[in-house]
């Protein structure tokens, strides 16, 4: 009996681990940098940390270097002027863990227009 179960076990558990292999998904909304070492992107579920200053939020998403950089065209420059703090609006390809709220992992980003998030009224005010 244990051998004729053997393929069908083997069977499902490929295909779980096909479809879990895979599991990245595209968030979009506000993409924040609000003070040194703290990296965060705000869609229409949740705040999401992507880095926090000394890992107080658990640590770093796995290539976090991934994310992109700002665009200066496209950043609202918050609390010290110069000092690079602020917000744009991006789209992010990641594995989070929904129950920490945190990014995980970073595929790939890309930054969009200001107006792409202004005019989204799922999401919350930056």
């Amino acid at each position: 009996m244990l051998k004729s179960t053997a393929p069908l076990f083997m069977a499902i558990t490929c295909a779980f681990l096909a479809n879990t292999a895979d599991a990245s998904e595209t968030r979009c909304g506000w993409y924040q940098m609000p003070t040194p070492g703290n990296l965060w992107l705000t869609d229409r579920e949740a705040t999401w940390s992507i880095t926090s200053q000394g890992q107080a939020t658990g640590p770093d998403a796995v290539d976090a270097e991934r994310a992109p950089d700002f665009d200066s065209r496209q950043f609202v420059e918050t609390n010290v002027p110069g000092a690079g703090y602020g917000y744009g609006c991006a789209c992010l390809q990641v594995d989070t863990d929904a129950r920490s709220q945190r990014i995980v992992k970073v595929y790939s980003g890309k930054i969009r227009p200001l107006s792409a998030c202004r005019n989204d009224k799922t999401l919350p005010a930056p």
